[in-house]
């Protein structure tokens, strides 16, 4: 990613909080261990010490410089069922550089998910879409291939966004984890907008926590 970090200080400290950097995501979950065993074993999350003088259950896990905080729900049937994978729904965008590799792995535990695939002025950017076990989204992309550009002016900084996702974004791909068709090498030289096909980039497995603007 360029990196832009002194650009968007100087933009956002005008009127913003001093803020540092994200802390943690809470999630309200039916089952804070079928929600543990995913963020540990799906999503590679390290569980942490939690403080003792809380009363409620929940659990606390920590990788890639962000933690989550799993809450047990007081009432875990009034929490509503999501069924159907939408990329526009609240999400957390995780950074990846081996696309074909958490791929394979969704296909392995037999979890659903969706593929886009983004053009920006020649740049292509791969999606993963995905559900933890309450319906809450996750997103597994490359979007550091996209450079981040500050905005001089912020009026105009949603409808720039809303343009360039109705101009650039591909119609949903439902992949069922148990069909897997075979990687060729012809599939895993080009990402073609028109064909809704993701771009593999082989690198090193390492992730690191990034927002999508999708």
């Amino acid at each position: 990613m360029v990196n832009t970090t002194a650009a968007m200080m100087s933009v956002g400290r005008s009127g913003g909080l001093p803020l540092a950097s994200l802390n943690h995501i809470s999630i309200v979950c039916r089952s804070v261990e079928a929600s543990l065993d995913f963020y540990m074993n799906v999503l590679g999350f390290t569980p942490v010490r939690r403080p003792g003088s809380f009363n409620f259950d929940g659990a606390w896990l920590f990788n890639y410089g962000i933690g989550i905080h799993l809450l047990q729900s007081e009432d875990p049937e009034s929490l509503p069922e999501k069924t159907e994978i939408n990329p526009k729904d609240n999400h957390i965008s995780f950074q990846c550089e081996s696309m074909p590799a958490v791929e394979r792995r969704l296909k392995e535990l037999d979890i659903p998910y969706i593929k886009r695939c983004v053009e920006e002025g020649g740049i292509f950017v791969d999606q993963i879409f995905f559900h933890d076990p309450d319906g809450f989204m996750i997103e597994i992309c490359n979007c550091d291939n996209l450079p981040v550009i500050p905005l001089g002016d912020h009026t105009f900084a949603m409808a720039s966004c809303k343009r360039a996702v109705a101009a650039k974004q591909q119609p949903l791909t439902p992949v069922p984890a148990q069909a897997a068709p075979p990687a060729t090498a012809a599939a895993a030289a080009q990402c073609v907008p028109s064909a809704n096909k993701a771009m593999p980039r082989v690198a090193g497995d390492e992730a690191a926590a990034h927002i999508s603007c999708a």
